[in-house]
């Protein structure tokens, strides 16, 4: 596979400028799992973008995926319990498969390729986010759709992929209808790290 190298730009002010680009591309093909408030719209856009572990929501806008049913919940768990909230204030939920194809995905799967670009393995706290959103940011100045990395959650047994969304529906990704509706918080998986 051809290696893209280039340089990332300085979106946070605590990071090198010279930070190189040393990324794998990736084609991620498969069903992918996302949950989301209860009669909610899977292509919501809120007021105010939020920020996640790979962007800013006032530079891009994105959808998060998690490779099973298991690390969706095991992130919403580490969220829930970053954010101080009970598991039954925030249902009913929604959990949606997802028909995705992305053929070009900035492989960060490992600690070797998340050295490349100057990161560690990422640890599930809200406080480690800006130099891995600083990357991420970078990535999708530089043309990436997306990227896939450890989770947080689940290190060891789990995936995200971060698909940035400067449009209303990003290519070569599909929800599969019906979601399954969930009343009662589900039990928290195996391996889950808060």
């Amino acid at each position: 596979m051809k290696r893209c190298r280039g340089s990332l730009p300085a979106l946070n002010p605590h990071q090198r400028a010279d930070l190189p680009i040393d990324i794998d591309p990736a084609v991620v093909a498969g069903i992918w799992w996302r949950h989301i408030p209860h009669r909610g719209s899977v292509y919501y856009r809120p007021p105010h973008p939020a920020d996640g572990r790979w962007q800013r929501g006032s530079v891009v806008e994105a959808f998060y995926f998690a490779d099973t049913e298991a690390t969706a919940w095991a992130e919403w768990y580490r969220w829930l319990s970053e954010n101080g909230f009970r598991p039954n204030q925030m249902m009913p939920r929604n959990l949606w498969k997802w028909k995705i194809r992305i053929s070009r995905v900035a492989d960060l799967r490992t600690a070797s390729q998340l050295r490349r670009v100057g990161l560690g393995m990422p640890p599930p706290s809200q406080l480690s986010w800006p130099p891995y959103q600083s990357v991420g940011e970078a990535l999708y100045m530089d043309g990436w759709p997306a990227l896939i990395s450890p989770s947080a959650a689940r290190p060891d047994d789990g995936q995200v992929l971060c698909v940035f969304r400067d449009a209303e529906r990003p290519s070569g990704i599909a929800p599969i209808p019906p979601p399954r509706i969930f009343r009662n918080p589900p039990v928290p998986p195996a391996g889950l790290r808060t």
